[in-house]
């Protein structure tokens, strides 16, 4: 099939990929709203453009909403005081469906026969558009541009007879990558994907249940982990406890892998194995893949330091900090020509020229995504006084676009699959580049070979080889291909 562009523009400021979202939930503590903004602001790093929490408080719905970060809103001491309950959940956002403006900050909340339900979620739903439609020809009034508001409105239709049955009904009917966590009718409901694409863990408080997209999120309010929440299955608590129900048929998981390349925390644990060691493993497999005889590992902060330490260890060459990172500087700083906007990089990272001067460098990222914040670190360097400059990527190259909920450029911007790596390496100015290879990819995070037949990872950014069926893109496509050839025709 063919890839259109994604939803939304690609950020010129950021040559990394966006977090998608973070979702949080507490049933059964005192004064949940504060939990869930704790847990919230240590989820920020899923996304920064927006944030909200809706509470239940046994009679009344109380939601608050906002965009900007959670520490402007809700670090006030008086959350809880405006939002009463000892239910709720809670969300962050970067919008990868629907548009920036405050109608499509979550958690999304509407009234439906036999009460109010409020969702929040984390993914992309790759049918939302075609569902939508069908929606909107039998009458449907949407009131955002999200994705998610199709959940509500499946939901709302439903002829089952509880608000709860009726929710549950309507996640048989999405496809793609989500977890979320919903307040249906005074009861906690949270979901998994059929494959688990997105991360959602189950944890414990002083009795109080917990829900939240890392656990991260339960270390900084001092909760438990339980477990995982598995692919395809829901569980529904309520004051008789928690039950768990599957929506899906039991299926091998493919979570993400990005987020044990870039998005989770790297404090964070996901299905058993901790981010951080992944990460170190794999810049230690990425040693092995693409060795180079250099002076000094530096580390491209923040993303790239566990891959450059486990390289550096690898190899048996010090592993210096030679690129300082701002921490203060907010997209208020961005500038609209493209001048001041090549200053971006310089506001955001530093040389440290000690470090650098005079030595081989071997420098560490994440991923190459359209190579232009490499390429302008490359050019840091080399003004630094390095004498080499060589590039590694601890991920595959990124050769396809993702469509399940991360914020990715077209086929066509992505570097990798328009160059070869001799190619690239000659765009970036480095004396030679590297990355880790799909099977060093799967050694360092699940000490196994991929299964070319079943892959436990989704990894369609590297091998085009995607976990779902992508309907509304197929449709999409197919209506492009109509329409030339009616143009073609006349």
């Amino acid at each position: 099939m063919k890839f259109p562009a994604p939803p939304l523009p690609y950020d010129p400021e950021s040559d990394h990929l966006r977090e998608e979202c973070g979702v949080f939930a507490s049933y059964g503590a005192e004064d949940s709203a504060l939990l869930i903004a704790l847990g919230l602001h240590a989820l920020q790093h899923r996304g920064q453009e927006s944030c909200g929490i809706v509470t239940h408080d046994g009679s009344r719905i109380y939601a608050e909403r906002h965009m900007g970060l959670v520490g402007e809103h809700f670090a006030d001491g008086e959350t809880h005081k405006r939002l009463p309950g000892n239910i709720g959940i809670g969300h962050v956002r970067y919008s990868t469906s629907g548009g920036t403006v405050i109608r499509n900050i979550q958690p999304l909340y509407a009234d439906v026969r036999g009460g109010g339900i409020a969702v929040a979620h984390n993914g992309n739903l790759t049918n939302a558009r075609t569902l939508r439609d069908e929606l909107v020809a039998s009458g449907a009034i949407f009131q955002s541009t999200s994705d998610t508001e199709v959940i509500l409105q499946i939901a709302a239709r439903s002829n089952r007879a509880s608000s709860t049955r009726r929710f549950l009904s309507a996640l048989k009917q999405i496809e793609g990558a989500f977890a979320l966590v919903a307040l249906v009718n005074g009861k906690l409901i949270a979901a998994r994907d059929p494959f688990g694409i997105r991360p959602l863990v189950l944890g414990a408080l002083d009795g109080a249940t917990i829900v939240a997209s890392e656990t991260c999120a339960l270390d900084v309010i001092g909760a438990s982990y339980v477990r995982d929440i598995e692919p395809g299955e829901a569980i529904i608590v309520s004051a008789d406890g928690i039950v768990s129900e599957r929506f899906a048929p039991v299926r091998p998981a493919r979570p993400c892998a990005f987020e044990y390349i870039y998005f989770a925390r790297p404090d964070s644990v996901i299905a058993g194995l901790s981010v951080y060691e992944a990460r170190k493993r794999m810049g230690a497999q990425l040693y092995k893949d693409a060795p180079a005889d250099v002076d000094v590992v530096i580390p491209v902060p923040d993303s790239g330091v566990p891959a450059a330490l486990g390289y550096a260890q690898a190899a048996g060459v010090p592993y210096e900090m030679g690129i300082i990172r701002g921490h203060y500087v907010g997209r208020t700083f961005i500038q609209p020509t493209q001048a001041k906007r090549d200053l971006g990089v310089r506001r955001k990272h530093s040389a440290n020229p000690p470090v650098v001067k005079g030595k081989r460098v071997l420098l560490v990222d994440d991923s190459i995504v359209r190579g232009t914040t490499s390429r302008k670190i490359v050019d840091m360097m080399r003004d630094a006084g390095a004498t080499e400059v060589h590039f590694r990527s601890a991920c595959p190259p990124i050769k396809f676009p993702d469509f399940y909920g991360i914020d990715m450029p077209s086929r066509e911007e992505l570097m990798a699959s328009t160059l070869e790596a001799d190619e690239m390496a000659r765009a970036l100015k480095a004396d030679s580049l590297g990355f880790l290879s799909i099977d060093g990819l799967y050694q360092a995070v699940l000490g196994e070979t991929r299964n070319d037949t079943s892959p436990q990872l989704a990894d369609h950014y590297f091998t085009g080889e995607y976990t779902t069926r992508l309907l509304d893109h197929e449709r999409a496509a197919s209506d492009k291909d109509r329409q030339l050839s009616l143009l073609v025709d006349a």
